[in-house]
């Protein structure tokens, strides 16, 4: 399995071919960074100005935008920019002092979610998030075994990233966490696609068990972004939480990926399902790159963590926080983003479905709303395509569209623009990569 980082990432033994001011800034950036500088495409971009769709680079060169979640809303969208400038020009503080501005925050974000999920704990960043509900699933069961899936990536806290298998470049998860094969509805009949993988659950349970280690909770993004995007059919996911609740773990649906309206259906990823999450993990698209980010519960599990730590976040919960958080909810709302998602992304599924009669390397198209998966196949067994999957990529690049690649060997083509990406971006964007796969 090829690490989350290591997908579409720049090579430093490649700076020489760079020439010029680029190699002289990027090899400035690894001198300053050292190894943990990662930068995208085999010729790394320097943007300087986003807006809507759109990011610029300092000749003032458009890309078109398939792949950034942060800006969900769009980049530099008036609105939020004008809320975080008000407040920030008022008052930011941390949330030890009354402010009505994120108590009124609060209210809106929870009445979005199911009735008994009605307390909310407000973090900076979904890794902050997902460390959180780890520690909040294990004080609430009694356990420290944890099931996630086998490329799945929820943070970079220590405790998360012993949870994400993609971060691993080498070894393999602590022996408290079990990895599970994906629902890979590409290979798996759909009419058999909620039992396979609620009976990988169920073992991994049982495994955990055999070796006196107590179950805790399974941890899943319900879009399963890094595995390579498993959207469909809704409601498979239903079982293997009945398999959870049945073991007495708990059930956390990281919503960094799938919310915020990214799956057109509705508001939350897990919501496609029909479930009802034990605890839910905010992040990224919260605050349209203003970092922000929450844990939604039950008040019996945040109570009993409570009675033994204490959790304070000095920058989390903020009035600035506060601010963004409702402009993002206004824009969504305003905009009909949500709607728009569940148009354009079936719009786009379709046209990238049409073109796959024209090239037959292109195996499977998937997704929801505005998240999309294309996975490619070697031309001769059929086998995953990463480096085809690499070398289109950067050639989009090229052509100025900017997509990403997800899934356990980096053989999925991930398109996940900011959620204003109109028919017409779509059109651009199956133009190029329609010329792009025709190339020889």
């Amino acid at each position: 399995m090829k690490p989350i980082l290591a997908l579409n990432a720049f090579d430093m033994n490649d700076a020489a071919e760079l020439g010029g001011a680029l190699e002289e800034r990027v090899r400035q950036r690894a001198k300053l960074f050292g190894a943990a500088s990662v930068l995208f495409y085999d010729r790394p971009l320097e943007f300087v100005r986003g807006e809507g769709c759109w990011l610029y680079d300092a000749d003032g060169v458009a890309y078109l935008d398939a792949y950034n979640n942060v800006p969900s809303v769009g980049h530099c969208h008036p609105h939020v920019v004008e809320a975080a400038t008000r407040q920030m020009g008022k008052l930011n503080i941390h949330n030890r002092y009354l402010h009505q501005g994120i108590i009124d925050y609060a209210e809106r974000l929870l009445a979005t979610l199911p009735a008994p999920l009605s307390n909310v704990t407000f973090t900076c960043t979904g890794s902050e998030s997902n460390d959180l509900a780890l520690r909040l699933a294990s004080n609430f069961t009694g356990g420290e075994g944890i099931v996630v899936t086998e490329a799945a990536y929820h943070g970079n806290t220590a405790l998360v990233t012993e949870s994400s298998p993609a971060s691993y470049k080498h070894g393999a998860p602590p022996r408290r966490v079990r990895v599970v094969p994906a629902p890979d509805s590409y290979r798996v009949p759909q009419e058999r696609l909620s039992d396979t993988f609620a009976g990988h659950v169920a073992a991994a349970i049982e495994d955990l068990k055999r070796n006196g280690i107590r179950f805790s909770a399974l941890a899943v993004d319900s879009i399963f972004s890094s595995d390579g995007v498993f959207a469909d059919p809704p409601g498979f996911l239903r079982t293997a939480i009945d398999v959870v609740h049945r073991a007495n773990g708990l059930f956390i649906a990281d919503e960094v990926q799938p919310g915020f309206g990214r799956t057109g259906a509705s508001l939350w990823g897990f919501q496609r399902h029909g479930l009802q999450p034990d605890i839910v993990t905010l992040g990224k698209p919260m605050g349209n790159g203003y970092p922000i980010g929450a844990v939604v519960m039950r008040p019996e599990i945040l109570d009993a963590f409570c009675e033994r730590y204490g959790y304070f976040n000095t920058y989390a919960g903020s009035p600035v926080a506060a601010a963004v958080g409702h402009a993002v909810l206004d824009v969504i709302e305003r905009e009909k983003l949500m709607e728009n998602a569940m148009r354009v992304g079936e719009y786009l599924k379709q046209r990238l479905t049409d073109m796959s009669a024209r090239h037959p390397e292109i195996g499977d198209v998937r997704g929801a709303g505005l998240y999309i998966g294309v996975e490619l196949l070697r031309r001769g067994d059929g086998s995953p395509a990463p480096e085809r999957a690499a070398t289109i990529i950067n050639k989009l690049r090229d052509r100025r569209v900017l997509i990403g690649a997800a899934g356990r060997f980096g053989s999925v083509l991930k398109i996940r623009p900011p959620l204003c990406f109109s028919a017409v971006h779509a059109d651009h964007l199956i133009a190029v990569l329609d010329d792009v796969l025709t190339e020889a």
